[in-house]
């Protein structure tokens, strides 16, 4: 994965290439969104062993870390004038709308689609790329949680690969994803040229079948099996994911799919109020498992002991 925000000159050849070859046939945004994620995703570390054709998928957004990802970088960005308070303003009032509202009311997909388009329209990628890890300390490392992040890390020992799936943009994903030692990242992909973002997203944003699409396209690009494949998300927008792979599990989620969890025996994990994860089952596939279910007996352990002395 390049740590550069925006993949320089690189990812904007990509995403030119990935607007050509989409245009040929016609597909469904959602599957020109999660194409192009797929393409513009890099891979930071090499493939792992014993278990290389299991990953595990998370969502980032209130599932890896509290709160909207996005919100917290274009705040970084307002702290250093590079726009106004409104802007960050209608920003986070079409973030919070969209997690409400988006599964059940396109309009709301639409009205998080322009303010992400207003948020990086005509910037230029390489004045970004300086900001992403700086912004990441201050505003978004102290956010992430340590259980789910512990839980990358189970599937990190497990050698399975590890990808972020989010709507945030690609390249802040693929920080995100660097910072936390990850394989790589899925995000939406805005499209650029002359080495600013032109206001467009390359299918839209990588959100609900979308983030499936990308998936599957990544699967294909890497030799996963989606049967032997885990993935994490706190919302039923999420379900198109969560039901592609062979274990899936929620993170701290929402009422809706906390009821879908439940009726479908999926484990559980809640982070929130810093209690311990609640497990259903093992939320891990393949060769790996013993591995990941030896990391969650030493933790419990561990809290246990720290409990009792």
């Amino acid at each position: 994965m390049s740590g550069d925000f925006g993949h320089g000159g690189g990812t904007g050849a990509v995403r030119s290439g990935a607007m050509t070859r989409f245009a040929r046939v016609w597909k469904s945004p959602e599957t020109v969104a999660g194409e192009a994620s797929a393409a513009a995703a890099d891979v930071d570390l090499a493939p792992p062993v014993p278990d290389p054709a299991a990953a595990a998928f998370f969502d980032v957004d209130n599932t890896l870390m509290r709160g909207a990802s996005i919100y917290y970088f274009a705040r970084g960005l307002a702290a250093r004038k590079m726009f106004g308070p409104r802007d960050l303003t209608r920003l986070a009032w079409s973030q919070i709308s969209f997690r409400l509202r988006g599964m059940e009311n396109a309009d709301h997909i639409d009205a998080a689609r322009e303010a992400a388009l207003a948020f990086v329209a005509g910037l230029r990628v390489d004045d970004i790329a300086g900001l992403g890890e700086e912004i990441y300390e201050e505003t978004m490392a102290d956010r992430i949680w340590a259980g789910a992040r512990e839980l990358t890390q189970q599937h990190l020992r497990a050698g399975q690969r590890v990808w972020l799936v989010t709507a945030t943009p690609v390249e802040l994903a693929s920080i995100l994803a660097k910072r936390l030692g990850l394989t790589g990242a899925l995000g939406t992909v805005a499209e650029t040229a002359d080495g600013r973002y032109t206001g467009r997203l390359v299918g839209g944003l990588l959100h609900g079948q979308a983030k499936a699409a990308a998936i599957k396209a990544l699967a294909e690009r890497e030799g996963l099996d989606l049967a032997q494949c885990s993935a994490y998300s706190d919302s039923a927008n999420d379900l198109p994911m969560l039901e592609l792979v062979g274990y899936p599990s929620v993170v701290n989620p929402d009422a809706c799919l906390l009821r879908e969890a439940r009726s479908r025996h999926w484990p559980v994990h809640d982070f929130r109020s810093g209690r311990r994860a609640t497990l259903l089952a093992l939320p891990v596939a393949g060769a790996g498992a013993v591995a990941v279910a030896g990391g969650m007996a030493a933790g419990i352990a561990l809290r246990r002991r720290r409990a009792g002395g």
